[in-house]
Parts: C-alpha cells; sequence; structure tokens
C-alpha cells in the first residue's frame, strides 16, 4: 500500500497553535538563503535525472551558473551588506576547493554555512544508505575544514532525497531541514532519533521559480517579496512568523535584477519587530523556546480527532 503522505510530520492547522515570541519581541523572523552552487560540465549520470537537458558538453548553462559565482554574488552581497543582512548559504560543499574565494568573503562577514551537498549536478535519487551517509560526512568535514563551522542546516542538492535523508539528519546532529515547504512557521519533524525541525524556505520567493519558471519581471518580484512580508508581518503580530528569500546569484545578482532585490531588502529592513537573523539562529531558538510546547500541541490535536 502507498503512503498516503511523506510521514515526516502530523497535519497541524495554522490556528490556535501556541504562540511564538521571537528575540526583543521582534513579529517575524527573516533570513537570506543564497544558494551557492557549483554545477559541473559533465557530471556522473544519475539514472533518474540528466543534469543537463542537451548533450555533454552543454557549455551554455553551466556558464550562465559561471556568471553567478564569478559576477553576481558580489554584487549581491554588497546590496546585503548595505542592508545588514547576514546571508545563512546554501552550499554545494565543493565551493570550498573550487571558489575559496567566496569562501572567504562570506566568512568575513561572519555568515551561516549550511549544506545544499556536494555539487548541485549529483542527485540523491537511488543512493544506498552508505553513499548517502558519506555525502553528509563530506558536508561536515569540508565546511569545517574551511570555515571552522559545524553545519546546523540542510537543503538537498537539487531538491532530491530518498526517505532515509531526515533520519540520517537528525543522527549526524542537523538541527533543520530547509525540503519541507508545508508552512510559514517552524515545525517538528518526525525522525528516529534526536530533535529536529522543519524551517520556511520558501519556493513561492524563490529567485528561480520567479524569474525561470513564473517569467515575472523583475519589478513584479520587488512587489511580491513585498506582500509576502506584509501578510507574514501581519500574522506575526499575533504568532511569530518566518520569511525566507532564497536567492541564487546567477538569477537576482544581474544588472537588471538586482535593484528589485535592493528595494525589498530595503523596505522588510525599515520596519520595527523584524529580527534579521540566520536559520542556525531560528532553529536554535526554536529548539530551546519552543519546539517542545510544538510537540505536546500536536499530540494533543491528533488525540483529539
Amino acid at each position: 500500500m502507498e503512503k498516503e503522505d511523506p510521514g515526516l510530520y502530523d497535519y497541524w492547522p495554522y490556528v490556535n497553535r501556541p504562540k511564538i515570541t521571537w528575540p526583543g519581541g521582534a513579529r517575524l523572523a527573516f533570513w537570506v538563503a543564497p544558494n551557492i552552487e557549483y554545477y559541473e560540465l559533465d557530471p556522473p549520470a544519475n539514472p533518474s535525472r540528466k543534469a543537463w537537458a542537451r548533450p555533454a558538453p552543454d557549455v551554455v548553462p553551466y556558464a550562465q551558473r559561471d556568471y553567478g559565482n564569478r559576477v553576481g554574488h558580489w554584487r549581491m552581497m554588497e546590496i546585503m551588506d548595505r542592508y545588514g543582512v547576514r546571508g545563512s548559504v546554501s552550499l554545494n560543499v565543493a565551493v570550498c576547493d573550487h571558489h575559496p574565494e567566496i569562501i572567504d568573503a562570506c566568512k568575513e562577514r561572519g555568515w551561516e554555512f549550511f549544506s545544499h551537498g556536494i555539487y548541485n549536478t549529483r542527485y540523491c535519487y537511488g543512493m544506498d544508505e552508505a553513499q548517502e551517509r558519506a555525502i553528509i560526512e563530506d558536508a561536515f568535514e569540508t565546511v569545517e575544514k574551511h570555515t571552522a563551522q559545524k553545519i546546523a542546516g540542510w537543503l538537498a542538492p537539487a531538491l532530491t532525497h530518498t526517505e532515509r535523508t531526515m533520519d540520517l539528519l537528525a543522527e549526524y546532529g542537523v538541527k533543520y531541514t530547509c525540503d519541507l515547504f508545508c508552512d510559514d512557521q517552524p515545525q517538528p519533524v518526525k525522525v528516529e532519533s534526536g530533535r529536529f525541525i522543519s524551517i520556511p524556505y520558501s519556493l513561492e520567493m524563490n529567485d528561480i521559480i520567479v524569474y525561470n519558471v513564473q517569467r515575472q519581471a523583475p519589478r513584479r518580484y520587488a512587489e511580491m517579496l513585498k506582500a509576502n512580508f506584509d501578510q507574514l508581518y501581519e500574522e506575526g503580530a499575533e504568532s511569530g512568523t518566518v520569511m525566507c528569500i532564497p536567492l541564487h546569484a546567477y538569477a537576482v545578482g544581474t544588472p537588471h535584477r538586482i535593484d528589485a532585490f535592493a528595494e525589498a531588502l530595503d523596505y522588510i529592513t525599515s520596519h520595527d519587530g523584524v529580527w534579521v537573523t540566520t536559520g542556525r539562529e531560528i532553529a536554535d531558538y526554536y529548539l530551546e523556546h519552543h519546539y517542545d510546547d510544538a510537540v505536546s500541541a500536536i499530540a494533543a490535536h491528533n488525540a483529539g480527532r
């Protein structure tokens, strides 16, 4: 019999939950997650998915993504500096070896590093447990070697994972996943051991989705980000919410799009009651102050169904 749902979390209505309070009485926890990625020109084949649409070497999409690391990242970083926003880097950890200059620039700014796999052209489809463990261990070792940070978060490479991924992450001490898009507040995730949560990471506010899938203009992206913020900010007066802007420097960092991002940051950071933070800090605060209440409330809700 096929599963009716992923089995990673329980249904929990958005109303009548225990109140979330953020540091300083903030309504909304705001974080920005630049995806700093490395795409191989001719990666090993995965039987379930091709890395590039055309035969290798497909230089055009490779070079477009390379633009992000060469140019777009530096432009994006300048805007974030302007508004005092630290990044939480969704990192293909191979970037540490390929482009250490980028890693050093992020370190200088006190940015967080969490794992987005090794390369964005290597997928988890069909992996056995040993292969998946090797990816997790590589991520921990590489990030700690180059940044002295222990990774706290995970976004699967190209959003690909297996049925055992969440259990393995919790076993290795990862605190949060960005791979579940089910809520506007952090959520407990069911794992075999440990305490593990999902932090909101929005596909709807993701620049690649907006620009490459929805094909919206930059001015529309700025409007969407501000409208998304306005709604979450209003709801955050009752119970704290989370807003994430996931970014890719080869999209948001192009000359004709960068001002839309700057406009959104200017708007969001001009409001009182916004905790401008990182994924790690959100996870740590929620786990300490709200996780146990959430688990109890979910159990009580299920008992009454």
